[in-house]
């Protein structure tokens, strides 16, 4: 075999492939995709970038690599960085009913103390803070030109201090050049929980990328304020508007609860008898919202109960933002939100829909508003009560006649039973005959119940609602808001509690008393074939009921169990004087006696049902003649 052997032009060309991948190896071949890749790289990192931000501000630079080391992680803004005034003291305002701090990084609110408002008891010292050590953050994320990703959390901000009358303004500043920058205005207005805030931009146009809108997000992670973290909670929830007037809310009781909404005018984020709300005048397009309960143990989850989030775009027009926006942090108090006309806050508050609310917001708020200029609390509560019973007692006559006479035909209407116990049809025509010739209408004792039943649920919405109740003490209770505490037990006893409170006792044994005299009054129908005997029912429910409130009331707020205490207490006063002093039985039998005697018109409704139990029978004897 011949040997081979390399010439010249293999030579040649073996140089020419190891030199190409030398080339290909030092990154020569695909660099394009490489700067790609780091530009992608660049893009990606940038929040990371700015999350590295507070590890470079130690203060304003003293030399140029300092300065560059600013430049290049905060590009155009590092201007701000180099500020001094940017590391001065954080700005303190303090009013009569506000202490807030302001924070030079990030130009939001550090701390926002409620003056005069103590946290969990009034003897406590510690004032009720919404707002401290980073639990709340107002972030402003935007686009720069070069691709830049910034978070204003993360930036310094140049602060000032100027007085307007009696407002203070406090104004923070992203700088990017003397007369170029992002600006967070804030108004601090004596006497008032409703704070001015703008974001505006000025001179930004060239820095900033306004082909998209800048993200406002706003979280808050909300603390315990109250005796009852339980109950706190219950009432604990995000609140907004949107679509002109419409309001909603996201789920207290769920774990999590999300939402999108269009054109959001509020943002609320109540805690129960507190909230912050977010304002704006230039309605929202879109808002991302979400809210988090925090207490899955209610032993160990003791600090916070939700953590809401918010994010809605600010749009650039001209390249330059200008939102008129406001900033509410105070009590969730009916009496304060209405006075901000115009605003519609008063949907803040949990007073029920519909005409529950309607009842609540122009009947029992201002009618007890009047009771608790010149009453203590509890004698307040224990008025408005009386007031409710006296005007319902109407419906509570109506309801006993209806009992008696029921109770007098008692002794008929068996008869009528036992005499047509196998024909149905013919004992129920019978039976209504009884009633419309005696003058007794059996739905009478049902339609008074019914028409409690708004009364009942609005005062159910009031009494937890009501910030004016909170840390008023009466007799034993120190909390007319929160639960009475008569004995703390060394143990926790499922949906009962660590506890004993005495006023949901004392209402419990006054339901009981009142099902036992009412129920003693009702007529013992005999059951119904297929129907179950709710005479026994009822007979069951007498105990039932004071149970049920007993477990159930007893986190709640004591001034509500005195109101159901005091209420069922009148309402057996005014059952006993009607059975005893009013109505008496003799006189009413003889009544319905005189009323069988006369000839009465049929109304529509009974001439309609007639009319269909004669078609039913018909049809009934019919049937059985086919049959034979």
């Amino acid at each position: 075999m011949e040997e081979k052997k390399l010439d010249k032009s293999s030579l040649i060309g073996m140089g020419l492939l190891a030199g190409l991948l030398f080339w290909m190896v030092s990154g020569g071949f695909g660099k394009e995709d490489v700067k790609l890749e780091e530009e992608k790289q660049k893009t990606e990192n940038v929040d990371t970038k700015a999350m590295e931000v507070a590890e470079i501000f130690d203060g304003a630079p003293t030399d140029s690599l300092a300065t560059a080391k600013y430049k290049a992680a905060l590009g155009d803004f590092a201007y701000s960085a180099t500020l001094p005034a940017a590391y001065d003291e954080e700005v303190v305002v303090a009013t009569d009913v506000l202490t807030v701090t302001f924070s030079n990084k990030g130009g939001y609110i550090k701390t926002l103390e409620l003056n005069g408002i103590h946290a969990i008891s009034k003897d406590s010292k510690e004032i009720v803070t919404l707002i401290k050590d980073n639990n709340s953050k107002l972030n402003l994320k935007f686009q720069t030109k070069d691709n830049r990703v910034f978070n204003t959390k993360d930036m310094l901000f140049e602060p000032t201090v100027s007085k307007e009358g009696e407002n203070t303004i406090v104004t923070m500043r992203l700088k990017s050049s003397a007369n170029a920058f992002l600006e967070y205005r804030y108004v601090i207005k004596p006497n008032n929980y409703m704070l001015d805030f703008t974001v505006k931009t000025v001179g930004l146009a060239n820095v900033i990328n306004g082909s998209n809108p800048a993200d406002l997000d706003w979280q808050l992670k909300a603390y315990r304020n109250e005796k009852s973290i339980s109950y706190e909670n219950r009432y604990t929830e995000m609140v907004y508007e949107y679509e002109g007037d419409k309001d909603h809310y996201l789920s207290a009781s769920s774990a999590t609860d999300e939402a999108t909404e269009k054109d959001v005018n509020f943002i609320a984020f109540r805690q129960h008898f507190f909230t912050s709300i977010l304002l704006t005048d230039t309605t929202f397009k879109t808002a991302v919202l979400k809210s988090e309960n925090l207490v899955k143990d209610e032993e160990v989850d003791t600090v916070f109960t939700k953590n809401f989030q918010a994010s809605v775009p600010l749009e650039f027009k001209g390249g330059e933002l200008n939102y008129n926006m406001n900033l509410y942090f105070g009590p969730a108090s009916y009496d304060i939100l209405t006075k901000y006309e115009g605003k519609n806050l008063d949907k803040v508050m949990p007073l029920g829909w519909g005409i529950f609310g309607w009842i609540n917001e122009y009947v029992f708020i201002p009618v007890f508003g009047i009771l608790a200029s010149f009453l203590p609390y509890g004698i307040a509560i224990i008025a408005l009560t009386i007031l409710v019973r006296l005007v319902m007692s109407p419906i509570t006559y109506k309801s006993y006649v209806s009992q008696a006479k029921m109770k007098l035909i008692r002794p008929e209407i068996n008869e009528i039973n036992e005499k047509y116990k196998d024909d149905a049809m013919k004992k129920q025509q019978e039976t209504m005959k009884l009633y419309s010739a005696a003058g007794v209408n059996p739905m009478a004792g049902c339609l008074p119940a019914l028409a409690q039943i708004p009364v009942f649920y609005a005062l159910f919405q009031f009494f937890p609602s009501a910030f004016d109740l909170r840390q008023k003490s009466f007799l034993w209770a120190d909390d007319l808001s929160s639960y009475d505490n008569i004995i703390q037990l060394p143990f926790r006893i499922p949906f009962y509690g660590d506890h004993v409170s005495l006023f949901p006792i004392l209402a419990s044994i006054a339901i009981f008393f009142y099902m036992k005299m009412t129920t003693g009054d009702q007529p013992q129908m005999a059951p119904q074939e297929g129907m179950p005997d709710m005479s026994k029912i009822m007979k069951i429910m007498i105990y039932i009921s004071p149970l049920m409130m007993l477990f159930f009331f007893n986190n709640y707020a004591s001034g509500l169990s005195l109101y159901y205490f005091v209420s069922n207490m009148i309402t057996i006063a005014i059952m006993w004087t009607i059975k005893n002093k009013i109505v008496n039985d003799d006189k009413l039998k003889l009544k319905m006696e005189e009323n069988k005697t006369k000839a009465k018109p049929q109304g529509k409704f009974q001439r309609k049902m007639q009319e269909m139990m004669e078609q039913a029978q018909a049809a009934q004897e019919q049937q059985k003649k086919n049959k034979k």
